[in-house]
């Protein structure tokens, strides 16, 4: 008796150690409940990438401009088809000068940003996009719907025109959202 005792022990300890040893929730093993116990990080903190525009033109609120754009990048990417690299990036650029203005929501913030590019067009990354920020004319805020909010912006892109990459998304964080 105290042998079969033994033995079910022994059966049913090795039929449990499977189980314990699988994954939990949160990728530790035998910790199930962990991931709910487990915060995400804030939204500020986790990296963050480019944004784009809703892929389905169906859903943009202007389905016109969004088409208008889509075709224009085709165009684009069809024109720079085989090249590779800074000869790409330039040909992005030159096609980017072809773009018909008429066509965009804000026609006068278009033809400043084309006259930026083609001021830039000799710098690439970074410096290109720094570039770009200080040659493009401000749109008047006057013009704007929030002049306050216009303003505010303003004054960030000022403040934080001589930084590059994260120092300058930190340096705008500061100056349109200073910590309380």
């Amino acid at each position: 008796m105290k042998t079969m005792f033994i033995a079910t022990m022994l059966t049913a300890a090795l039929i449990t150690v499977p189980a314990i040893a699988q994954q939990g929730p949160a990728g530790v093993p035998g910790a199930p409940g962990l991931a709910e116990t487990v915060k995400s990080a804030p939204p500020s903190s986790r990296p963050r990438h480019r944004q784009r525009g809703p892929a389905d033109c169906r859903t943009a609120k202007d389905v016109e401009l969004c088409t208008a754009r889509q075709e224009a990048h085709k165009t684009a990417l069809e024109a720079c088809k085989g090249k590779t690299g800074v000869e790409r990036q330039q040909c992005m650029h030159a096609q980017a000068q072809n773009l018909d203005c008429t066509k965009a929501g804000n026609p006068q913030r278009c033809e400043s940003r084309k006259h930026a590019y083609a001021t830039c067009s000799a710098q690439s990354g970074p410096k290109f996009k720094q570039c770009v920020q200080q040659t493009m004319s401000t749109e008047t805020c006057r013009k704007s719907a929030d002049a306050a909010r216009c303003e505010l912006h303003q004054q960030a892109r000022e403040r934080c025109k001589n930084l590059i990459g994260q120092e300058h998304r930190q340096c705008l964080r500061d100056v349109l959202a200073p910590k309380k």
